[in-house]
């Protein structure tokens, strides 16, 4: 119990520091730095959906060839390097 105690204290004081150390070292105010990570994270969930959104088309297109019973490049053979 004695060891869990200190390792808990340990814990918690470690917590603190980091926290502080965080907040007197940020290189932006709060507020600042908030609305640039907002604004980062809302872009690369952008970027995200574009490239899910030309994956999924990239898929369906696939998928309509494979239904129409066309090869798909993937399905398709490299081309031989001609003699």
């Amino acid at each position: 119990m004695r060891k869990l105690y200190g390792f808990m204290t340990g814990v918690l004081a470690g917590a603190v520091v980091g926290a502080v150390a965080a907040l007197l070292l940020a290189p932006l105010p709060g507020s600042e730095l908030q609305d640039r990570a907002r604004t980062r994270i809302e872009e690369l969930i952008e970027e995200g959906k574009r490239a899910a959104a030309a994956r999924r088309a990239e898929l369906q297109a696939e998928l309509e060839s494979f239904k129409r019973g066309a090869p798909s490049a993937a399905e398709m053979p490299a081309s031989q390097p001609e003699a």
